[in-house]
C-alpha cells in the first residue's frame, strides 16, 4: 500500500512514451513522468519516489524529494494567496496549499510560515500553521545530551521555540544562543533538561564538558596568534569574554579548566599564559 506524502519504494510495471507506471497497489498504477524517469530504468526495477497528488487529485511519482514530508514540519515560503488560501513552495511542480483555517495570521506572497504536513478528510496533502496539536507531549524517548534535529519556530522574550526532531516542542533560551538564528530554520542541537512536567529545553553546543573541545581548541589557536598570552581569565568580564570568544562566561571557564588539567595553559593575574 502506498503512502501518500511520502517516499515509496515502488517497482517498474510498464513503459508508456511519456514516462513509466509504477505498481501501486490498490492505488493502481502510478505514473512517473519520463522527464524524471532514471537513465537506464527498465521493467522490473525498483525505485523510491515521492508520490503526491497532481492537479486532478490523481497519485504521481517524482524522484525529487520535497522539503518536507507528511507527518514533518517545515518553514517556507508564500507563494501565492487567494480566496480559499494560501500556497507554499515545497519544491515540489505542485503547490503545497494552506487553507485558511489553518493559518494563524493573514499572510501574502513573500512571507515564511512554518507549517505541518498533512493528508485531510479529502485525502489531499495540506499544511496547518496550527504546529501545536500535531506535538507529541511525553518526551519519554530523549535524553539530556542526546543530539537532536531543531526547527526553529519564533523569537519571544525568553528564546526561541524549536521543534525538535518533528515531534516535541522545546525552547533555546537566549542565554544559550551565541550566533544568529531564524525562524524556519533547521538545525543540530542537544538536549539540555527536561523538566518533571515535560518541559524541554535545548542548546545549540552539547551540554557539559563535552561542548568544550572546539571552543578550548579556539582559546589556543588565539594563544599561538598572539605571543603565547589572552588578557582574558576566568574572573574576566563576560561581556568581554563573548566579544572575543563568542561563548559565555561559564563555557569558557570551563574550556579554561580542561586546558589547565591538561597542561597546556596555566593562569595568573594577567590572565591565560600557552605553557
Amino acid at each position: 500500500m502506498i503512502e501518500i506524502g511520502k517516499l515509496n519504494r515502488l517497482k517498474v510495471m510498464r513503459e508508456v512514451p511519456f514516462g513509466v507506471y509504477l505498481d501501486g497497489g490498490d492505488a493502481g498504477g502510478i505514473l512517473l513522468p519520463k522527464r524524471e524517469v532514471p537513465e537506464g530504468c527498465r521493467i522490473g526495477d525498483h525505485l523510491q519516489v515521492f508520490v503526491y497528488l497532481d492537479s486532478d487529485d490523481f497519485p504521481i511519482a517524482s524522484t525529487r524529494k520535497p522539503k518536507a514530508m507528511v507527518g514533518e514540519f517545515a518553514g517556507l515560503k508564500v507563494t501565492d494567496v487567494n480566496k480559499v488560501g494560501a500556497f507554499l513552495d515545497w519544491g515540489m511542480p505542485k503547490e503545497l496549499f494552506l487553507p485558511y483555517g489553518e493559518q494563524l495570521k493573514p499572510l501574502k506572497p513573500g512571507d515564511w510560515c512554518t507549517v505541518y504536513i498533512y493528508v485531510d478528510n479529502s485525502d489531499r496533502i495540506a499544511a496547518s500553521a496550527k504546529t501545536e496539536r500535531f506535538l507529541e507531549k511525553n518526551p519519554t524517548d530523549l535524553g539530556v545530551g542526546q543530539l537532536v534535529e531543531l526547527l526553529i519556530l519564533r523569537r519571544t522574550d525568553l528564546g526561541y521555540p524549536v521543534i525538535i526532531d518533528h515531534r516535541y516542542q522545546g525552547l533555546l533560551h537566549h542565554q544559550d544562543l551565541f550566533r544568529d538564528v531564524r525562524p524556519g530554520q533547521k538545525l543540530s542541537g542537544f538536549i539540555k533538561q527536561i523538566t518533571p512536567d515535560g518541559k524541554i529545553d535545548v542548546m545549540l553546543d552539547k551540554p557539559g564538558y563535552a561542548r568544550v573541545d572546539p571552543l578550548a581548541q579556539k582559546i589556543l589557536d588565539y594563544l599561538e596568534s598572539h605571543d603565547g598570552h589572552c588578557p582574558l581569565g576566568d574572573k574576566s568580564d563576560p561581556d568581554a569574554i563573548r566579544d572575543t570568544f563568542g561563548v559565555s562566561k561559564k563555557a569558557y571557564k570551563m574550556a579554561l579548566g580542561s586546558l589547565m588539567k591538561a597542561g597546556r595553559i596555566k593562569q595568573d593575574e594577567e590572565g591565560v599564559h600557552l605553557v
